[in-house]
């Protein structure tokens, strides 16, 4: 039974086209989450001040060494999901028409807004330091995800 779906013209190549711009962009998003996390390696200053708190040997610490890396790692994957997806998925439809650095302009403006929001609203927080070091270590990672999101998908 033909349904008429396949029999217009040129609708495989735009469903090809499309499949092959999500791919690109969960690349881009992987390609920027793994650019963040590496930016991770050298530890903010909340962690290090943390970590200088809790002296191993001291078992009445409030907070053991284990607690302050898992809080890192959850505040990488939230700033991840909660604001450097969104702003490389606007950044980039922002720029659509634009040249790259267009884009990742836009991208950034965006994050900087998502970023006080989510520091605002989750942790209650005006510290501009800890608003600052999340936007530079985003702003790497989106830089990634604004070049791969540049890259031209070819027809097969």
């Amino acid at each position: 039974m033909n349904t008429g779906m396949t029999s217009r013209p040129g609708w495989r190549d735009a469903r090809r086209g499309s499949v092959r711009q999500v791919a690109l962009h969960l690349g881009a998003m992987h390609l920027s989450g793994v650019i963040l996390l590496c930016s991770f390696l050298i530890p903010p200053a909340w962690a290090l001040d943390a970590y200088g708190a809790a002296p191993v040997s001291d078992p009445s610490a409030d907070v053991p060494p284990f607690a302050i890396l898992a809080s890192m790692l959850f505040a990488c994957v939230a700033f991840h999901v909660l604001v450097q997806i969104p702003s490389g998925l606007l950044g980039t439809w922002l720029g659509r028409n634009h040249s790259g650095l267009i884009g990742y302009a836009s991208a950034l403006v965006v994050a900087g807004v998502l970023t006080a929001l989510v520091l605002r609203v989750a942790l209650h927080s005006e510290d501009v330091s800890l608003w600052a070091d999340l936007m530079a270590r985003g702003s790497v990672g989106l830089a990634g995800y604004a070049w791969v999101s540049r890259r031209r998908v070819r027809a097969a």
